[in-house]
């Protein structure tokens, strides 16, 4: 059996819902702050997660584990703490539970390797790979980090999603990336078929969606921009590109599983993700307007106009049905 096909096979035995029934392990790893403004943020991001995981998830406290820059011996972030906390959930999870890992502070890339910056040694994606190798569970891996593009290609696989705050290793900039993808992890707003939980395709988007204001509000060139990879090819797909990825990550949720619960119409998903595309591109060409001349505007206006109410049209007939 190629695996392809037995990506195929298993992405439809878990159609209705692939994060199901099992326990749920969350492993946030914030790693060397570098400076105090660092750490200040750094906290305020681990925390708004940690809150989230227990208040609106329900995840068991014996179920987190954070490591950071700053704690004691037995939760520093470094490459030994890591190592030990990865062997321990592997051991302890089963084929029917997931792993959520949320990478938190600095990357680089050498020209070579791809690192997440731990306190003292740091590890790479070669050694990322291999610590996660013994896990029999699904995996749901977040480097929301610099220059972590490099991650997709060697984290994905079956079961897996990986997504990165980078779409390139030369992205070296410190990433926004975190604090949208955490806060749309419970933002109504970013739960686009209101089935009343956001998967991580929905919290993917809406955090790119963010990503993506943060640098035309400030006026400057992105230096960032996200990929998800869920089909184990290892090439990832930014939120507003055609592509394969999506599919499972929009199966997928932090929430336990609801006995019950229909699966989401991924045709209306992809509509509602074009709306929204084409609603950020109407705010973007308001903003370039005084750089056009009258003609210019006008016909990229109505072309916008024209798709949007399609769209929208769409949408409506695929609600009623």
């Amino acid at each position: 059996m190629t695996a392809r096909l037995a990506l195929i096979l298993f992405l439809a035995a878990g159609a209705a819902n692939p994060v199901a029934a099992g326990d749920r392990y969350a492993l946030i790893v914030s790693g060397a702050n570098g400076d105090d403004s660092y750490a200040e943020q750094y906290g305020r991001w681990r925390q708004s997660l940690v809150s989230a995981l227990q208040e609106s998830f329900g995840f068991d406290d014996d179920h987190i584990v954070v490591l950071f820059d700053g704690a004691d011996d037995a939760h520093a972030a470094t490459a030994d703490v890591v190592r030990r906390e990865m062997q321990a959930l592997a051991r302890r999870m089963t084929s029917d539970d997931v792993l959520f890992l949320m990478m938190i502070g600095h990357g680089t890339f050498d020209g070579t390797e791809a690192k997440f910056n731990l306190v003292g040694p740091d590890l790479d994606t070669r050694e990322w790979s291999a610590l996660l190798k013994p896990f029999p569970g699904r995996l749901v891996i977040v480097n929301s980090t610099s220059a972590s593009s490099p991650f997709i290609e060697r984290l994905a696989g079956p079961k897996r999603i990986v997504i990165t705050a980078t779409a390139s290793p030369v992205e070296r900039f410190d990433t926004v990336f975190p604090e949208y993808f955490i806060k749309a992890l419970t933002d109504p707003a970013a739960d686009l078929d209101k089935d009343g939980r956001v998967s991580f395709w929905e919290a993917f988007i809406a955090a790119s969606d963010g990503v993506r204001r943060y640098y035309e509000q400030s006026g400057q060139l992105a230096t960032e921009r996200p990929l998800l990879d869920d089909n184990g090819d290892g090439q990832g797909r930014e939120a507003g590109a055609d592509g394969d990825d999506g599919s499972y990550a929009s199966r997928a949720y932090l929430a336990a599983d609801v006995p019950g619960a229909p699966p989401p119409d991924e045709e209306l998903l992809a509509l509602l993700q074009k709306r929204a595309k084409l609603e950020a591109d109407a705010d973007e060409l308001k903003q370039r307007r005084p750089l056009m001349t009258p003609d210019e505007y006008q016909k990229e206006f109505e072309r916008l106009m024209i798709e949007l109410a399609t769209v929208s049209r769409d949408i409506r007939r695929k609600q009623r049905t």
